[in-house]
């Protein structure tokens, strides 16, 4: 990472900011603002040091009063102002200005530590498995991996295997020829090998099916892919990284995903906590994500210390993806230049409500022939298993014994009959 250097009068009209840029893993030195720079390095002055800034420093005022933030423009390095009053997420905001683009915005320790991790796992080829809840910043972690390996000048590819209809997976990540199936009018090289040479992340990799979850295995194993329609193997340099918001462990134990595939994934693990687990990134996050959104030509709307206070005390089911739209909603709805406690839509959610209980198997009564008993609890069975793999036809399938293609038959015989 690179150096910041923390000017003599920046570090003493706000003693916290060093320690604070530390405490997040920041390789932060206090340096005299006029000595000579190394290479890349990023200066925080203070406003009585303006004149030896360049346009890549941050000029911070600490003095109370009405805080501001006026991004860089025109030559002109960025400038900050706020007091004791605004000075946690000032300090949040300081690190998010100076924090390398790849790198994650984290305000806890922990997360520091988190990333420090993925810092050394990224000089490996190691396959990494990411785990953690939807909207924890899991393909956030496979890009900054990818962006400080020695793979960084190469491809990063990203797909969503539960966003893709499953007759489609294996042509979308293996490729296919010309004419090998209806609607292919051209050949396709795939995902593993438009990624040839740099990262694939497999997202939601859960989702895939069994008898796709061996075709992956065996791509990893022998680092080769065959297209479909193809004959002959190609081979493939690629570095995975995985992820999923399911215990994979625990799919393994209910045979909805492979051992081999998942000892072969999870070479190194990375857990990836709630962000209501993460309290102080809630702070870095959401200076992050007002500075993404700040309008163009408008004030940045600094949060009160009373917003602040109700974005930390929230537990935050939804993550990252929630609280981004919770900032976006305020940043939309407020009433004035700064965002406060009455500005935040926070949702409380919905407690969960219990499954309905299934209905008792109707009486069987002696005037029903044999045949409409039997397509009755044909079709109680069916949706019985639908429901119990969230709607998933092969897993519902493979439950009930039956192959997919029957699956449909005995569904289309089910909506002809009602």
């Amino acid at each position: 990472m690179r150096m910041i250097g923390l000017s003599e009068g920046a570090a003493d009209a706000n003693p916290t900011l060093a320690g604070w840029l530390r405490g997040i893993g920041f390789d932060a030195a206090i340096v005299p603002a006029t000595d000579p720079r190394e290479r890349g390095e990023i200066r925080i002055l203070d406003i009585s040091e303006t004149a030896a800034a360049t346009h890549r420093d941050l000029i911070v005022e600490f003095a109370d009063g009405a805080p501001f933030y006026h991004p860089a423009a025109d030559g002109l390095p960025a400038r900050l102002r706020f007091g004791f009053a605004d000075m946690a997420f000032g300090n949040a905001l300081i690190a998010e200005l100076v924090r390398p683009a790849a790198r994650p915005a984290c305000g806890e320790p922990e997360s520091a530590k988190f990333l420090a991790l993925a810092t050394k796992v990224a000089r490996s080829d190691a396959t990494v498995l990411v785990l953690g809840e939807t909207g924890t910043g899991k393909e956030g972690v496979a890009r900054y991996i990818h962006a400080i390996s020695p793979r960084a000048d190469k491809p990063f590819v990203a797909v969503n295997c539960a966003a893709l209809p499953e007759t489609m997976l294996e042509a979308m990540l293996f490729g296919h020829q010309k004419g090998s199936f209806t609607g292919a009018g051209a050949a396709s090289e795939g995902l593993f090998r438009a990624a040839d040479g740099g990262t694939l992340m497999l997202d939601e990799v859960a989702e895939l099916p069994l008898a796709l979850q061996a075709k992956l295995l065996r791509a990893l194993q022998e680092r080769e892919v065959l297209p479909v329609g193809a004959t002959r193997s190609v081979t493939v340099d690629v570095r995975i990284v995985a992820a999923a918001n399911r215990d994979l462990a625990a799919e393994v134990a209910a045979g909805r995903f492979r051992a081999d595939l998942y000892w072969r994934l999870n070479v190194m693990p990375l857990n990836l906590k709630p962000l209501g687990e993460r309290r102080q990134d809630i702070r870095a996050i959401a200076a992050a994500l007002l500075v993404r959104h700040m309008p163009a030509g408008e004030a940045f709307a600094w949060p009160t210390a009373a917003a602040l206070d109700r974005l930390m005390a929230h537990g935050w089911p939804g993550n990252v993806r929630e609280l981004e739209n919770v900032l976006q909603r305020a940043l939309l709805l407020r009433d004035g230049d700064r965002i406060d406690a009455g500005d935040l839509s926070i949702e409380a959610m919905a407690p969960v409500m219990a499954p309905a209980a299934m209905p008792e198997a109707p009486e069987v009564r002696p005037q029903r022939r044999f045949a409409d008993i039997a397509r009755a609890l044909q079709a109680r069975a069916i949706e019985e298993a639908l429901a119990a793999t969230g709607g998933h036809r092969l897993r519902a399938a493979e439950r009930l014994g039956i192959s997919e293609r029957t699956l449909r038959y005995r569904l289309a015989d089910m909506r002809a009959a009602a």
